[in-house]
C-alpha cells in the first residue's frame, strides 16, 4: 500500500517544473474541490477562512513556481510591516520615506528577476563591458538546503509583475490616505496571494478587495450560475480558441517565419491577435468565476477590446486593471495632463538612446535628436501647445514603460511605443478636417511609394497598403457627401473598428516575437523574428497561390472567424444568454456543463500550453 501512497503524495505535494498547476488541468479542479469543501466548513469564521485561503494560495504558488514562493512570502511580510509603518508615522517626510522604501523594495525584486539580462545587455551595448548574471537566490538556496540549482541563470518567478504591482498600489494608497493598513498579516497575505488571480491578474486594488476580507460568505443561486458560466466561458476561450490556434498554426509560423509565405505570416499574425485575447481574457474569466464561487468579487479586466473605435478606446477595454494602474501610479505622477516632469524627459531620452543602440545606426540617432529638437522648438515658439505636447509625452512614456512591464526586451518597448504613437496620431488625426486628412493620406501614400520604389524595404509595402486604405476610405466619404448628407453610423463604427483592430494586430508582431524567449537572447531573436515576418508580409505575393493556401489552412481561418463573430456579438445578447444559463434548474445546468466540458475535451492537446501572461 505504501508503495502507492508515497509516490501519490510526492506527486501531489512536490513541485514539478514540467507540470505547473494550471486552470486547464484536472489536477487543479481536484485541488479546488478540496479547497471549496474545506471553505464550506469555515466560511463564516473570518480569520480561519482567510488564514486557510492564504495557506492554500501559497501552496498553489509553490506548485507553480517551487522555491520562489519564498519571494512571495518576503513581499507579503515586507509590504505588510511597511504599510503599518506608513500609517503610524506622524511626520509627512517619514511617511514618504517608508512609502519610497516599499516601492524601491518591490521594484528591486521585480527588476532583479525580470530585467537583469536586459540591463546587462544595455550596459554591454553602452560600455562594451560584458557582465554575467548571478542568481543570489539560487546560491542561498544551495547553501541552506544543499541543492544544486544553477547560479548563472535567473528564472522569472511566475506572476511576479502582478503581485509586486499589487503590493506597490497597497503601500502608495496608504500613503495617499485612500485606505487603512490591514491589521493582520494573515489577512494581508490572503489579499496579496489570492490564488485565482495571483499569477496573471487582474491586479486587485486594496480598496476594492480588502473590505471583502471581513464579509461573511454569501453566494446567491444566480451568482453561483454566473460563476459556473464564467469558468466554462474562460475554459472555452483557452482550449477551443487560444490553444487550438497556437498549437496548430501560430507557434509554427512565429518559430520559422521564413518557411511560410507572406499570406501565411499574415494569417498567423491575425490568429495570434485572437489567441492572446482568448488566452488572457479566458484566464480572467476563470479567475473571476473561481473567486465568485468562494464569495469574492474580482474586477472586470476586459470589455470587448476588439470593438474599440480607436487605440485609446482599445486600452480602456484591454487589461483594464493594468491600464488603470499605470494611469494612477505612473501617468499621473509623471505629470499627467498637467506638466512634464524629470521622469518624462528621462524615459524619453532613455528610449531614444535604446533605439539607437538597438538599430546600430547613427541615422536613427540623428532622427531621434532632430525630432526631440523639433518638439522643444515647437513648444518654444508656440507656448499654447506646451500642455498638449507634455500630456502626450507623459502618455508615450507610460506606454513605453507599460511595454517594458510586459517583457525585458526591446521588442516590448517597440510594441509599447507603437501603441503610444497610435494613440497620439489618432488624436491629432481626428482633430483635423476631412480635407486635411485626404491630402495627408495621399502625401503619406506617395512618400511610402517613393521609398519603396527606391529602397525596396518591405515595411514600406505594408505602409502603402495602410495609407492606401485610409486614402480610399476618406475619399469615398468625400464623394458620398457630394450627393447626400445622410450618415450611416454602423458604417462609421465598422470602419473604425476594423482600422483599430488591424493596427493593434500589427503591433502584436513585436509583442509575440518577444514572448517565450530565453532572456539572455531575447533582444536579438525577437528582433530577427519581427524583421523576418515583416519581410515576408511585405514581399511580393503570388496571388494565384492564395486560394490554395487559404484552403489548406481553412480550419484556422474558420476558428478565427468564429471567434471574432462571437466577440462582436452585442453585449445585451451576451448578457441574456449568460443569465439564461445562470438561471437554469440545477440538473439542467449540470447536464449542460458536462456536455460543454466533453465538447472542449475534443480540442485539448496532449501538451496544453501555459497561459501567455504567466511569463509576465
Amino acid at each position: 500500500m505504501l508503495d502507492y501512497i508515497i509516490p501519490f503524495l510526492t506527486r501531489t505535494f512536490a513541485f514539478d517544473p514540467h507540470s505547473p498547476l494550471l486552470f486547464t488541468q484536472f489536477y487543479f479542479w481536484g485541488f479546488f474541490a478540496v479547497v471549496f469543501a474545506v471553505l464550506t466548513l469555515v466560511h463564516n469564521r473570518i480569520l480561519m477562512r482567510n488564514t486557510f485561503l492564504f495557506a492554500t494560495s501559497l501552496f498553489f504558488y509553490y506548485k507553480t513556481s517551487g522555491s520562489y514562493v519564498c519571494i512571495l512570502i518576503f513581499c507579503v511580510v515586507a509590504n505588510f510591516f511597511i504599510g503599518k509603518f506608513i500609517e503610524k508615522a506622524s511626520k509627512e517626510w517619514v511617511r514618504k520615506l517608508w512609502m519610497i522604501l516599499a516601492v524601491a523594495i518591490d521594484l528591486l525584486v521585480l527588476s532583479y528577476f525580470k530585467y537583469a539580462y536586459f540591463f546587462l545587455d544595455v550596459f554591454y551595448q553602452v560600455t562594451g563591458i560584458e557582465l554575467h548574471v548571478y542568481n543570489f537566490f539560487a546560491a542561498a538556496s544551495n547553501a541552506i538546503f544543499k541543492t544544486n540549482s544553477l547560479v548563472d541563470t535567473i528564472i522569472l518567478p511566475v506572476g511576479i509583475s502582478f503581485f509586486t504591482f499589487q503590493a506597490i498600489s497597497y503601500c502608495v494608497d496608504i500613503y495617499r490616505g485612500k485606505i487603512k493598513a490591514v491589521s493582520n498579516v494573515l489577512d494581508f497575505g490572503f489579499y496579496l496571494t489570492f490564488f485565482p488571480q495571483l499569477v496573471a491578474g487582474p491586479i486587485v486594488r486594496a480598496d476594492n478587495f480588502v473590505p471583502q476580507l471581513y464579509k461573511k460568505f454569501f453566494l446567491p443561486r444566480r451568482a453561483f450560475g454566473i460563476a459556473v458560466f464564467w469558468i466554462l466561458n474562460g475554459l472555452g476561450k483557452k482550449v477551443i480558441l487560444s490553444d487550438y490556434l497556437a498549437t496548430n498554426f501560430v507557434d509554427r509560423v512565429f518559430d520559422t517565419p521564413l518557411l511560410f509565405t507572406g499570406f501565411e505570416n499574415l494569417i498567423a499574425l491575425f490568429a495570434y491577435s485572437l489567441q492572446v485575447y482568448a488566452d488572457f481574457s479566458g484566464y480572467t474569466d476563470i479567475a473571476i468565476g473561481v473567486a465568485l464561487l468562494m464569495g469574492f468579487r474580482l474586477p472586470q479586466n476586459f470589455n470587448s477590446p476588439y470593438k474599440a473605435l480607436n487605440p485609446t478606446d482599445f486600452w480602456r477595454r484591454w487589461h483594464i486593471s493594468l491600464s488603470t494602474w499605470l494611469r494612477d501610479y505612473l501617468y499621473i505622477p509623471l505629470g499627467g495632463n498637467r506638466k512634464a516632469s524629470f521622469g518624462t524627459y528621462f524615459w524619453i531620452i532613455f528610449t531614444a538612446v535604446s533605439s539607437v543602440l538597438l538599430s546600430g545606426s547613427i541615422w536613427v540617432g540623428v532622427g531621434c535628436a532632430a525630432f526631440l529638437l523639433y518638439i522643444l522648438l515647437y513648444m518654444r515658439f508656440k507656448p499654447e501647445s506646451k500642455k498638449f505636447i507634455t500630456t502626450q509625452m507623459n502618455a508615450m512614456t507610460t506606454k513605453l514603460l507599460g511595454g517594458l512591464w510586459h517583457g525585458a526586451s526591446f521588442n516590448f518597448i517597440i510594441w509599447g511605443g507603437l501603441n503610444g504613437f497610435g494613440q497620439i496620431f489618432n488624436l491629432i488625426w481626428c482633430k483635423r478636417s476631412l480635407n486635411w486628412r485626404a491630402y495627408a493620406s495621399f502625401i503619406l501614400l506617395a512618400i511610402c511609394a517613393i521609398f519603396y520604389k527606391n529602397l525596396g524595404y518591405p515595411i514600406f509595402a505594408i505602409l502603402i497598403v495602410w495609407f492606401g486604405a485610409l486614402f480610399v476610405g476618406i475619399y469615398a466619404v468625400m464623394i458620398f457627401r457630394l450627393f447626400s448628407q445622410k450618415t450611416y453610423h454602423w458604417l462609421y463604427v465598422a470602419w473604425n473598428v476594423t482600422l483599430t483592430f488591424v493596427f493593434i494586430t500589427f503591433t502584436r508582431l513585436f509583442f509575440r516575437a518577444g514572448s517565450n524567449l530565453d532572456p539572455a537572447e531575447a533582444n536579438e531573436v525577437a528582433w530577427n523574428t519581427a524583421k523576418n515576418m515583416v519581410n515576408q508580409m511585405g514581399s511580393a505575393w503570388k496571388l494565384e497561390t492564395i486560394p490554395a493556401i487559404a484552403w489548406e489552412h481553412m480550419n484556422i481561418i474558420l476558428v478565427f472567424v468564429a471567434g471574432m463573430l462571437i466577440h462582436w456579438i452585442p453585449q445585451r445578447i451576451k448578457s441574456r444568454y449568460r443569465i439564461a444559463f445562470a438561471t437554469l434548474p440545477l440538473p439542467l445546468m449540470v447536464l449542460a456543463t458536462a456536455v460543454i466540458i466533453f465538447f472542449m475535451y475534443q480540442f485539448m492537446s496532449a501538451d496544453t500550453p501555459p497561459f501567455i501572461y504567466f511569463q509576465f
